[in-house]
């Protein structure tokens, strides 16, 4: 077999060119079989969400973490597990894999699982940096873009019901007039003494060398000595993940990306740091984003997690109204400039598991998914640019004929 760093660089130097095993054609009411790879908490929720579909089996589970393993076999106690996920890709009989491990791992899993034939669930956000992300791409334009694999970006919100009442109130362009910007919160508090995304619960005896698959975890970053800490709590560190620009900013940057087909920001400003918690970790606790589009508009998102009371809610202004959006939709008239507008709730209801059952009816009717590959690298571009902003301590700029952050 393959040493994995002979894999790895199989896959990147080759997405786009190799030539791709053809996807099962499903009928319109044939049960999917799903592959999982990453069965952490996310994972394990996916797999619920499997459940709620209807007419699917799970039919292989992947981690390199064996307790991980053995509590994911429990739940789907027919399926095939496996330490290296490229065991459960071997498998022709699995139609589609959800991708759950963290992001800095989704561009080597997705491009191998394109190549193997799968329609592919990747949690958001899309990929851990902009050269991952254009590799993903030339992986997915390889395999015949959306006529040959259905791909779902798990940002959630995009099959929601509110995505629909925004539709609808954005309908009528007098009732929004000039947009101008889009203004986004996303603030948290935990109890004193627990950090956001501590979990030392996690941090059992039984997280050793032998039971967990490091090299595979560090996947194109170095190898070095193992660490429980830095595996469990990967959300605090750059060569794993975008901390709360790619945890959350993207989900509701997402939202709105689709809603108003907004392209790659022109410009980003991040500012920041870790003012709450000295743990150690590198992924700031507090910060403010600024995001301006090509379509004329700001985008704003400021974060923290010491903190509730602004709550989680957007709100996309323009000169004759507002859309705010927390835990339901409303749009609110301008008076001065629509005196005979008037407030309306949305009313469209949701279901948890929404996104997921629009994934496998993607399959099933060859459509596109509602959150498609080409949202999810418009967003995972945006939260590199902001986190770059942040390293850099300097704005940056998206160069459209490079592809480059500058």
């Amino acid at each position: 077999m393959d040493s994995r760093r002979h894999f790895l660089g199989k896959v990147s130097g080759l997405a786009g060119t190799f030539a791709v095993a053809p996807a099962r054609v499903l009928g319109a009411s044939e049960r999917i079989r799903v592959g999982v790879i990453g069965v952490g908490d996310r994972g394990t929720e996916l797999i619920h969400q499997l459940g709620a579909c209807g007419n699917v089996e799970i039919a292989g589970i992947a981690d390199i973490y064996s307790k991980r393993r053995e509590k994911a076999s429990a739940m789907a106690p027919d399926s095939g597990v496996f330490a290296d996920y490229r065991f459960l890709l071997d498998d022709a009989a699995i139609d589609a894999v959800i991708i759950a491990s963290p992001p800095h791992l989704h561009a080597e899993q997705f491009c191998a699982a394109l190549e193997a034939g799968k329609h592919v669930y990747v949690e958001k956000t899309l990929a851990n940096s902009v050269e991952q992300a254009k590799r993903m791409r030339d992986a997915f334009q390889g395999a015949g873009g959306s006529a040959g694999r259905v791909v779902q970006v798990g940002h959630q919100a995009c099959s929601s019901g509110q995505m629909t009442d925004v539709r609808q109130f954005l309908a009528q362009p007098a009732r929004m007039g000039k947009v101008s910007s889009l203004a986004m919160r996303h603030y948290r508090n935990t109890p004193h003494g627990k950090a956001q995304w501590a979990r030392p619960a996690l941090l059992t005896a039984d997280l050793l060398p032998h039971n967990v698959d490091w090299a595979a975890f560090s996947g194109e970053n170095s190898a070095a000595r193992f660490d429980a800490h830095r595996f469990i709590h990967w959300r605090y560190f750059w060569e794993y993940s975008g901390g709360g620009v790619t945890e959350n900013m993207s989900q509701q940057l997402a939202f709105w990306y689709q809603a108003l087909q907004l392209e790659i920001p022109i410009s980003a400003t991040m500012t920041g740091g870790n003012f709450l918690w000295n743990d150690g970790r590198e992924t700031p606790d507090t910060m403010d984003v600024a995001l301006t589009q090509p379509e004329e508009m700001l985008v704003s998102w400021s974060a923290g997690s010491g903190n509730n009371q602004l709550g989680i809610s957007e709100d996309l202004l323009g000169s004759a109204g507002t859309v705010s959006r927390a835990s339901q939709v409303r749009y609110i008239p301008q008076k001065m400039n629509r005196p005979e507008g008037v407030e309306m709730p949305g009313r469209s209801a949701h279901a948890p598991h929404a996104h997921m059952r629009n994934f496998l009816d993607s399959i099933r009717l060859s459509s596109q998914p509602n959150c498609p590959f080409e949202l999810g690298y418009r967003v995972s571009i945006a939260c590199q640019m902001a986190v770059e902003s942040y390293r850099q301590q300097r704005t940056v700029r998206w160069d459209a004929a490079r592809e480059e952050i500058v």
